[in-house]
């Protein structure tokens, strides 16, 4: 059996710290520049990323101060494309986390709290929900209601209620029995109430945790989704149809795909550090 020392352990402890700072670091980097570049987009360029030079067609990158990125086959931007389709993309994944986590935490709330026939009706159907193929069900969706950001985003918090549900109501399965629960209860304290100061407080870290990591994943959805024409009209800039548009080019001019993709992986990237980051100071008993 190996010894740890305790100067060894100590060294081990201060490197896991200084690397998880440097984690928390780079997300907040990375998440603040795309974020800060989105909200800026309107004022960076006004023309939306759809202003066209055919006569600057497929200019490659760094090459020219008006075109950093390059430009695509219209003569369009890229960078400005880039910029401003990331307007959906984050639109996209942080309004479908926040109303899927709305949704499926109340389900989850009264499912675990009453238990009875509602718990067995909210579970039976989230069952039947996760064992249904999401692209079939995507496609299903998509083709009745249309594509659309708010179809995208309606489409997504259907889909991903569950998470919230199963995990809050796991959550509310042990806090219930818990002893200060158990004291309120014993005190009068009203469900409502008990819901509010004693439940909801006690389970905001998981459910924190599991919205900061899928927001990374629901831009990625949606890129996807708009990827495979599932998405937002292909007319509208977002980093899933520029992938789309340039898959042809990339032989000829890899940019125009690439620099779309560098954007979706480095703000996903970001936003995982921050969920890790945040797992770590919320869930103490995550920690190596």
């Amino acid at each position: 059996m190996q010894t740890t020392f305790p100067d060894e352990a100590a060294r081990r402890a201060a490197g896991r710290r200084r690397f998880r700072s440097l984690e928390f670091l780079l997300g907040v980097v990375l998440t603040a520049v795309m974020v800060l570049a989105v909200l800026l987009s309107g004022w960076l360029f006004p023309d939306g990323g759809e202003g066209m030079d055919l006569g600057a067609r497929l200019i490659p990158p760094f090459q020219s101060w008006a075109h950093v990125f390059g430009t695509d086959p219209l003569g369009r931007d890229v960078l400005a494309r880039v910029v401003v389709g990331g307007q959906i993309s984050l639109t996209a994944g942080f309004f479908s986390v926040l109303f899927g986590a709305l949704l499926g935490t109340a389900m989850g709330l009264v499912s675990g709290y009453y238990r009875g026939v509602w718990d067995v009706i909210v579970m039976r159907f989230a069952d039947v929900q996760l064992a249904l193929p999401f692209i079939l069900v995507a496609i299903t969706f998509i083709s009745i209601l249309g594509g659309g950001l708010f179809n995208v985003i309606f489409f997504m918090v259907i889909s991903q209620w569950v998470q919230y549900a199963r995990l809050v109501r796991a959550q509310v399965l042990a806090l219930r029995e818990r002893e200060f629960v158990q004291a309120a209860r014993a005190f009068g304290v009203r469900d409502l109430a008990m819901l509010r100061h004693h439940i909801v407080p006690n389970l905001l870290g998981p459910l924190i945790i599991l919205m900061a990591l899928n927001v990374a994943n629901n831009i990625l959805l949606e890129s996807s989704l708009t990827f495979l024409g599932l998405g937002v009209d292909p007319t509208i800039p977002s980093w899933g149809g520029m992938l789309a548009d340039g898959r042809t080019y990339l032989q000829t001019a890899w940019w125009v795909s690439v620099f779309p993709g560098l954007a979706i992986m480095l703000t996903v990237l970001g936003l995982n550090l921050l969920g890790d980051w945040l797992r770590d100071r919320l869930d103490p008993t995550g920690k190596v």
